[in-house]
């Protein structure tokens, strides 16, 4: 019987090689179809169209030749399945491609600029790595191992370019017998590219452990001694994984299933099997976020795996005893902080995945990192790790959120610190240094009471000399919040001719479960917002004035008046306030897609804006700047118009908000001066950041830098990490002198978008950031100018201002902060 088997293996192995045209190469005149294939020259791959297992499509693949179960490890057109077999040949353009005979026409491309003298003398070459490269002489010009399909293969790097937010990603098959496109895709975090994610769509669904380091390699072992190591690198411009092996002759591969399971798999030729070595998720407690905010899950407790940190408890008690861990948990006691430093011990948790979401500071010590955590009201845990790199040093972690994906294993060596109230510590896991911090603190906190006694004293003498006036008007809302009449059954405050609700702190507080960490949508320079639920399940947006804020009783009462007055669809809607027991908060309609920045500089999100939607949100921001400029009750000047400043209702339209730093002009008022210059620098203008000269025309400028950014999809303040010129104006100030507007149009968007449209986004753009106010156009003419036919002309464009000289920051005091670091969430 073994002779037989023998025997018809041989002529299996016969009959396939009998199809092979033999050969390595594609090269001009020759082409893959049929039963044809490409075999790498030591026959480890081979590339030809094949139909998957109860399929009637046909796609060209590249598979390792292993017998009986040959595994398909890249797919050319994934998108774009055929009926019948098809071509595989060098195109007139010197690029491989994927002909459908059928119909004439190319399906896939591996299109890449060709120059002209290399179009009829590229070549397409096998390698026996297994990846497909088109070359012109010895240079490389495509390879497949840049584009890789579901499986990764030693040499293939997942990653991701932190200078341009290019990804490198496996997707997994959308079923077993169906190679395109499906649910699961394997990548580097945008977000905290210290980790790797598999998302399920959008959701995350599985995460790995966090790498701290410039470079580490993780070895293992299989039965019979073949090594291989993963490899993380984090350098200045990529971040990336990719895996080798000791022998070049081990098959070995991690593929992306299409259920979502991550499987390093080596090839044992003595069973003729693919050995599953690792898998991910690897068990229940693997799945993301399995026992929900500050909930951890333990490995070997079947029954109830999750439990609660020190100091929580289960947030929804029925549904975890029934066994829906989802809703996590929530703090017992309520945490104090006082004179900026955090009135609290903490707790060390063993053996811990570290959590999402982490946040990397540099060159801090064990002490100095506790230290940061104490003295930040925001920290939720931190960290203290070896670094994985050569250089063996301790790095620094912290947490300002939710501690999601916690899980206890004895497999991560990780101690985590969070802090607790010292009635919940017991006798575990109090460090010295927090009992030296806290007896440190009192000691501040009594020397600062008598300090700030003292200023108080004198800082009221001044109030009452210099600020008067200022003093009066607070007080002139402070009785007019005072003057409240029922009105329907509801309370009304009355404010001038504003009539607003007026919400009780208890009903906030219920809203927002006592300004609960996981209602908190982000934090800005007026202080935290969070998301609130009304009775009637009615979603607001809830702004708490934060006793640190550099702002006070002016900006909310600014804030109050205007947008009390202001009705239009592109601006944010004020639909309350409450000042009871000192608290000053305002109540706003909730913006459930957030701020733009969010998408537009986000690479993982950008992708969400296609030109349609770029182009009707820059509408919509043009005609709330228009409403406030010319048509409100109120000529208003906004003087800080950004990104973050503009918000997504639940369709991606856009609303202007934040009138924290706006000004109120006379109808009839052209320009105004002031002593403190508030904003943005980057989007302000430099009559303004200079001399605090301003008038609408600062909006137009604004509105110039954020049309660019929108256009372009780079940020404005960051823009000298990613170019040589000094400010994006300047950069597309030189590409639309040379001709070359085209480049300036973000490459998401570049070969949809209709060119006419985009490139008349980019003069009106220029038109906006000339130096000389005079220049700029007023609004009306801004949004004549982006609705005109594509035969009108406009006017032509003088060189942006500060174009050469960015020094000038000296002259500008900022109240609201343009994020361009890791850092907590902007307020929205």
């Amino acid at each position: 019987m073994g002779w037989f088997l023998r025997y018809i293996v041989t002529m299996l192995l016969s009959l396939i090689l009998s199809f092979c045209t033999c050969q390595d190469k594609i090269v001009p005149g020759k082409s893959v179809s049929g039963n044809l294939t490409l075999t790498s020259s030591l026959g480890a791959f081979s590339l030809l169209f094949f139909s998957p297992e109860n399929s009637t499509k046909y796609f060209l693949g590249i598979q390792y030749n292993t017998f009986p179960e040959t595994a398909i490890v890249w797919v050319a057109n994934r998108e774009s399945p055929l009926d019948s077999p098809g071509v595989f040949m060098l195109g007139s353009d010197g690029n491989l491609v994927v002909l459908d005979e059928a119909r004439k026409v190319v399906v896939w491309s591996s299109n890449v600029p060709v120059s002209a003298a290399a179009k009829n003398n590229t070549t397409g070459l096998l390698m026996d790595t297994g990846n497909l490269v088109l070359r012109f002489g010895v240079d490389a010009l495509w390879e497949s191992f840049d584009h890789p399909s579901d499986n990764m293969l030693p040499g293939i790097k997942i990653s991701m370019n932190k200078r341009t937010g290019q990804q490198r990603r496996l997707t997994s098959w959308a079923t077993p017998d169906d190679p395109q496109p499906g649910n699961f895709t394997y990548g580097i975090d945008p977000k905290v590219p210290l980790q790797a994610f598999v998302w399920k769509e959008t959701t995350p669904y599985w995460r790995s452990t966090v790498s701290v380091g410039k470079a580490t390699k993780t070895f293992f072992q299989d039965q019979d001694g073949t090594e291989y190591y993963i490899s993380y690198n984090f350098d200045v411009d990529e971040v990336y994984f990719t895996f080798h092996v000791s022998d070049s002759s081990v098959k070995l591969r991690v593929w992306l299933n299409p259920t979502g399971e991550l499987k390093v798999l080596l090839w044992q030729s003595s069973n003729k099997t693919w050995l599953p070595l690792n898998k991910y998720p690897y068990d229940n407690c693997a799945f993301y976020a399995r026992c929900g905010p500050y909930g951890a899950c333990r490995r070997g407790e079947p029954r109830s795996p999750c439990k609660c940190l020190t100091g929580f408890t289960a947030k929804f008690p029925n549904q975890w005893a029934a066994g829906d861990w989802s809703g996590g948990c929530v703090r017992e006691n309520v945490l104090t902080c006082g004179n900026g430093i955090l009135e609290r011990y903490f707790s060390k948790l063993e053996n811990m995945k570290l959590p999402d979401h982490s946040v990397l500071l540099e060159n801090r010590s064990m002490s100095q990192c506790e230290s940061e955590c104490q003295h930040n009201c925001s920290c939720t845990a931190y960290a203290y790790v070896n670094a994985t790199d050569e250089s063996n040093i301790g790095k620094c972690l912290a947490w300002f959120g939710e501690l999601v994906d916690l899980e206890n294993n004895k497999i991560f060596p990780n101690d985590i610190y969070i802090p607790v109230h010292g009635s919940e510590l017991g006798n575990k896991g109090l460090s010295v240094n927090s009992l030296k911090q806290s007896l440190h603190s009192l000691v501040i906190a009594i020397v600062s009471s008598a300090a700030g006694l003292l200023t108080i004293t004198f800082g009221y003498f001044l109030w009452k000399k210099n600020l008067g006036k200022e003093g009066r008007i607070a007080g002139r809302m402070s009785e007019n919040i005072s003057n409240v009449s029922a009105a329907g059954g509801k309370n009304i405050l009355q404010f001038n001719d504003t009539e607003l609700p007026l919400f009780s702190l208890r009903s906030i507080l219920a809203a927002t479960n006592n300004f609960s960490e996981m209602n908190k949508l982000g934090e800005g320079g007026f202080g935290p917002v969070y998301k609130g639920i009304f009775l009637g399940d009615q979603e607001v947006a809830i702004k708490r004035l934060s006793k640190k804020s550099g702002q006070g009783h002016l900006e909310f009462m600014n804030e109050f008046k205007l947008i009390a007055k202001l009705q239009h669809t592109n601006l944010v809607r004020l639909l309350g306030c409450c000042t009871e027991e000192e608290e000053m908060i305002l109540i706003y309609e909730y913006m459930p897609n957030r701020s733009l920045d969010k998408f537009l500089f986000d690479p993982s999100e950008k992708t969400k804006l296609d030109w349609d939607t770029r182009f009707r949100i820059i509408e919509g921001i043009a005609q709330g700047v228009l409403y406030i400029h010319k048509y409100s009750r109120l000529k208003i000047i906004h003087r800080d118009l950004k990104a973050s400043n503009v918000l997504l209702d639940g369709t991606m339209n856009p609303k202007v908000s934040d009138f924290g730093m706006a000004r109120i002009f006379g109808i009839n008022q052209i320009e105004a001066n002031t002593n403190k210059v508030v904003g943005t620098y980057g989007y302000m203008s430099p009559e303004y950041a200079l001399y605090g000269h301003f008038s609408e025309k600062l909006d137009v400028y604004s509105f110039g830098i954020l049309l660019l950014e929108i256009v372009s999809g780079k940020r404005n303040a960051s823009f000298y990490r990613f170019e040589n010129s000094l400010t994006l104006a300047q950069w597309v100030w030189e590409l639309w002198k040379e001709g070359r507007g085209m480049e300036v149009i973000d490459a998401s968007v570049r070969e949809t978008c209709r060119t006419h449209e985009a490139l008349r986004c980019v003069h009106v753009g220029l038109l906006c950031v000339q130096e000389a106010p005079a220049d700029r156009p007023t609004m009306s003419s801004v949004i004549r100018m982006m609705e005109a036919d594509e035969a009108t002309s406009l006017p032509l464009s003088k060189e942006p201002a500060f174009s050469t000289c960015r020094n000038s920051s000296s002259a500008v005091t900022t109240y609201s902060n343009n994020v361009v670091t890791i850092t907590l969430p902007e307020a929205r």
